[in-house]
C-alpha cells in the first residue's frame, strides 16, 4: 500500500512540475555586436516575456559575410536557423537562393497576420518587396547616410555650428576653414561606396546601375561612371590632395576618427548616433547628405542600409507561426520607437516615427530625424534603392578602385571606368547563375 502511495505521489509531483506544453524554439542568427547585440537580446527577451508559446533564441554568428556563409552551410546540412539577419547588399543573393527562403509576406499571411505596405516608410518596405507586392524579408535595422559634424570645431573655425554645409561646394569651403583653424582631419567618410556612389546616385536621382538599379532584373549593368559621378570623385580627390579629405579605411573604420574628435565632418550611417552620443566628448550635429545644387531634382532621397530578417525554408508549421508572432511583436509602434531612439536606426513604420516625434525626442535631440526625413521622400525608379547580385564583391571592387584615386595612382574617370568594368563581370556571373 505504501509503495502504491509513493508511486502515485511521485507521478503526481512529476506532472505538477512539468510545463503545460513545451515552448517552440525559434533560432535567430544575427551579426550585431556591442550595444547592438544587447539590443537584439532585449528584443528577444521582450517577445519571450510577452507570451508562453514561443522562445526566440538569438545567436551571434559573426559578421554579415560570415553569418551568410554559415547559414548556407547549415541549410545544406539541414539545420539552418529559422531567422537569418542579412545585410542589404545580400538581398539579391537571397532572392536568387531558390528553395532556401520563405517570403515573409507568406509567413505572416499563413499565420493570419496582414501585411500592409502602407504602414511602412516607403523606401524601407520598397527595398524588401518583390515586384508582385509580396514582402520578401522583414526590415530590422534600417539606416541611411547622414553627415555628422563637430560643432565645437566649427565654432573654433568661425563656422556657424547651427548651419552645417548643405552642398558639396560648401563642404569643401568648410573643410578649408577647419584646416586653417588647426584641424588635422576636416572631412572623412565611412562606407565610401555606399555613401559616395550609391546614396550619392539616388540623392541626385541618377542611376547607379541600369534596369532601375537592378530592380528591373538581373540584366542590370553598372552606370556609376557618368560625368556627375566622375566630377564628384574628382572633387574628393582634389580635397584629398589638399589635406581636406582624409580616407581612413574601408567599412566603418572612419567612425572612430569622428568619435575621438580628430575628424570634424564625416559621412556615415545614421546608426552611428548611439555610439557618437556614448563616446563623443564634444557637441555634435547631424545633417543631411550634401548634394550638388546645379543638378536638377536634387536632393531626391537617400537609400537604405542595414539589414533585414529572412525566413529559412524547411521548418514546421508551428515554428513558422512563432516566427510570424515575433515579427508581429517587432511591428508594435512602441517597440519600433524605442529601438529607433536607442540605436539611431530608422523606425520602419510611420506610426513609430510619429510616436517619436510626438514624444519630443527630435526636439530634445536635434538632427535625429534627419535620416527619416531623407527616407520618407517620394522615390523614383532611379532612387528606390540598389539591388544587385554579387553586390558584396562589387562593393569590394569599388573600395579597391577608389583607394587608387585617394592614393593619386588613378584619375577618377580611370578608377570608375575600371570599377564598372570589373563590377559588370560580377553581374554577368550572377545573371548566368540565376537564369530561369
Amino acid at each position: 500500500m505504501k509503495s502504491r502511495f509513493s508511486a502515485l505521489a511521485l507521478a503526481t509531483a512529476f506532472f505538477a512540475a512539468a510545463p503545460a506544453h513545451a515552448q517552440t524554439e525559434i533560432q535567430w542568427w544575427h551579426s550585431m555586436t556591442g550595444g547592438l547585440n544587447d539590443w537584439v537580446i532585449d528584443l528577444a527577451n521582450g517577445f519571450n516575456a510577452s507570451q508562453k508559446d514561443y522562445k526566440v533564441v538569438p545567436t551571434y554568428k559573426g559578421s554579415y559575410d560570415e553569418s551568410m556563409s554559415a547559414s548556407i552551410a547549415a541549410f545544406r546540412a539541414g539545420n539552418a536557423p529559422h531567422i537569418l539577419q542579412v545585410y542589404e547588399v545580400g538581398t539579391a543573393t537571397m532572392m536568387g537562393a531558390k528553395g532556401a527562403i520563405v517570403p515573409v509576406g507568406k509567413v505572416l499571411a499563413d499565420a493570419g497576420y496582414r501585411f500592409d505596405p502602407k504602414i511602412y516608410i516607403p523606401a524601407v518596405v520598397g527595398y524588401y518587396t518583390a515586384p508582385n507586392g509580396q514582402m520578401l524579408s522583414f526590415p530590422l535595422n534600417s539606416s541611411t547616410t547622414v553627415l555628422n559634424y563637430n560643432k565645437d570645431l566649427f565654432r573654433k573655425a568661425g563656422l556657424d555650428p547651427n548651419k552645417p554645409p548643405q552642398t558639396w561646394p560648401e563642404v569643401a569651403l568648410a573643410a578649408a576653414k577647419l584646416k586653417a583653424s588647426g584641424v588635422a582631419c576636416p572631412f572623412t567618410t565611412s562606407w565610401q561606396g555606399w555613401t559616395q556612389l550609391e546614396s550619392f546616385s539616388t540623392w541626385h536621382n541618377t542611376l547607379f546601375a541600369t534596369q532601375n538599379n537592378g530592380f528591373g532584373g538581373t540584366s542590370a549593368r553598372l552606370a556609376f561612371n557618368s560625368p556627375l559621378h566622375v566630377r564628384h570623385i574628382d572633387n574628393l580627390a582634389n580635397m584629398a590632395k589638399n589635406g581636406l579629405f582624409h580616407y581612413r579605411g574601408r567599412g566603418n573604420k572612419a567612425d572612430s576618427a569622428f568619435y575621438s574628435g580628430e575628424c570634424a565632418m564625416a559621412t556615415a550611417s545614421s546608426s552611428t548616433y548611439a555610439s557618437i552620443k556614448k563616446n563623443a566628448k564634444f557637441d555634435f550635429g547631424i545633417a543631411p547628405l550634401p548634394y550638388y545644387p546645379d543638378v536638377p531634382g536634387a536632393p531626391q532621397n537617400t537609400i537604405i542600409g542595414g539589414a533585414s530578417l529572412w525566413v529559412m525554408s524547411g521548418k514546421k508549421a508551428p515554428e513558422y507561426k512563432g516566427v510570424a508572432a515575433f515579427f508581429n511583436y517587432l511591428l508594435n509602434p512602441e517597440i519600433q520607437a524605442k529601438s529607433h531612439q536607442r540605436t539611431g536606426y530608422l523606425p520602419i513604420t510611420m506610426a513609430s516615427f510619429q510616436m517619436t516625434e510626438k514624444a519630443g525626442f527630435y526636439k530634445e535631440n536635434p538632427g535625429t530625424d534627419t535620416a527619416v526625413n531623407q527616407m520618407i521622400r517620394k522615390t523614383t525608379d532611379k532612387s528606390r534603392g540598389v539591388r544587385l547580385g554579387n553586390f558584396n564583391q562589387i562593393r569590394a571592387i569599388m573600395d579597391e578602385e577608389l583607394e587608387q584615386v585617394w592614393a593619386g595612382k588613378k584619375t577618377a574617370k580611370e578608377a570608375l571606368d575600371e570599377a564598372v568594368k570589373r563590377g559588370n563581370e560580377q553581374l554577368v556571373r550572377f545573371q548566368a547563375a540565376n537564369k530561369g
